[in-house]
């Protein structure tokens, strides 16, 4: 498990699993604006589930995250597009409605990016979000990373093209805690 100031990223767990579908995925104008797939039903427990238990995707690595003052599960947070050969990846988050705007998305950012730094050893981590998600360009901001770019009408959100920012972080830019995000010395 990872540990941040506000939240802890561990292994998804199948008590998880039915919670993140139904705030996360069944909310479908929600889910049209976070994710790049279209949005499609799927019966609870199907292996279409994005949430789903998966280790074989090395793709990828997902996270349950946990909100440290409640104890309760708050949302997703992912590597995803992991490239091993070129030293890079994409970062994720999502978070239940309940635990939207209690600045959990910095703490998260930061933890991901002490994982793909430290633990994974990759030089760069991107996020791609719509250009009206200030949350999400907060949080990466706050987290070091910089504006690269905007892809205009890139995503098709909810019956519309919108726009997509572009953010990066490079290892030799990323201010290193001094410690380790589960409380240990670096």
């Amino acid at each position: 498990m990872l540990t941040g100031e506000k939240v802890a990223l561990r292994a998804r767990q199948a008590d998880d699993i039915p919670i993140l579908e139904s705030e996360l995925h069944d909310d479908v104008m929600t889910w049209s604006r976070a994710d790049n797939r279209p949005w499609r039903p799927f019966s609870p427990g199907s292996a279409d589930s994005p949430y789903r238990l998966d280790d074989s995707d090395t793709s990828q690595a997902k996270f349950s995250v946990v909100e440290l003052s409640s104890g309760v599960l708050a949302g997703e947070a992912v590597l995803w597009g992991m490239d091993m050969h070129n030293r890079y990846a994409h970062v994720g988050l999502a978070l239940r409605p309940a635990f939207r705007g209690r600045g959990l998305g910095t703490d998260i950012v930061r933890v991901l990016c002490w994982y793909g730094f430290v633990t994974r050893g990759f030089n760069r981590l991107q996020a791609e979000t719509l250009a009206d998600n200030e949350a999400m360009i907060k949080a990466a901001e706050r987290a070091g990373f910089q504006t690269e770019g905007l892809l205009r009408h890139t995503a098709w959100v909810n019956g519309e093209f919108a726009d997509l920012v572009i953010l990066g972080l490079l290892a030799a830019e990323w201010r290193r805690p001094g410690h380790q995000p589960d409380g240990g010395d670096a």
